[in-house]
């Protein structure tokens, strides 16, 4: 996808991510257990979505929404971070609840977002597992961006094959539970403003970018394996 022109249709896109299938969750649970005596004591993590929304910009590359989270926030305050959050009882799907939030956070109405796929689940420092939903916007024209203020700061907008470069890029190693593994940052600056996109944000769109571009990074990646406890 590379080098694409500016007119290139978004349909034949959207038709070969409707064909990804992400691998199974491993924070699913173990299927083996679902009619025992007792299953439901089994550790059960907290859920959330994110919505990893993609259009054309004006030059033809594809480009994915972010936001600032609110610096009033307790947690994750003043982050970069893609539209989303917790499912709530109501959410028929992952995607339901990614859709729900983008449009609370940002003002975007369901009705502009073909939901095309989902990408492998993540899971956050606090245990929080999170489903990628990417969805294509065809008339960036229609969308009026109005924030929440109570959860959004700012609004913007980055390539998405920035996450497969190894520019504007830095790295650091960390250990965790004799595991040492990589976080990234990103580096972006637009009209005089700098956002630094890093942590479980980075590594979503790092996967993103390499299943739409059908390449790996130019950078080495260390994952942090979790394993969940269950009780």
């Amino acid at each position: 996808m590379e080098g694409e022109k500016p007119g290139t249709d978004l349909e034949e896109l959207i038709g070969r991510l409707r064909l990804h299938q992400p691998p199974p969750s491993p924070y699913a649970g173990d299927p083996s257990t679902a009619a025992t005596p007792n299953a439901g004591e089994l550790f059960k993590p907290r859920r959330a979505a994110v919505l990893i929304c993609l259009f054309r910009g004006s030059a033809g590359e594809l480009r994915v929404i972010l936001t600032k989270r609110s610096s009033s926030l307790s947690t994750h305050s003043g982050e970069v971070a893609l539209p989303g959050g917790k499912v709530d009882e109501g959410d028929a799907d992952d995607a339901a609840t990614a859709l729900r939030e983008a449009e609370e956070e940002i003002g975007l109405d369901p009705c502009l977002v073909t939901v095309v796929t989902s990408l492998e689940h993540f899971l956050s420092k606090h245990l929080l597992v999170v489903a990628p939903i990417v969805g294509i916007l065809s008339d960036i024209e229609g969308f009026k961006p109005v924030l929440n203020i109570h959860e959004v700061d700012d609004i913007f907008d980055v390539p998405l094959e920035m996450f497969l470069k190894d520019e504007n890029r830095r790295s650091e190693e960390r250990e965790r539970m004799g595991q040492v593994f990589t976080i990234q940052y990103f580096n972006y600056e637009t009209e005089n403003r700098k956002y630094v996109i890093w942590g479980l944000t980075a590594r979503i769109l790092i996967h993103a970018a390499s299943i739409v571009y059908q390449r790996p990074p130019d950078f080495v990646e260390r994952r942090l394996q979790f394993n969940l406890p269950k009780y």
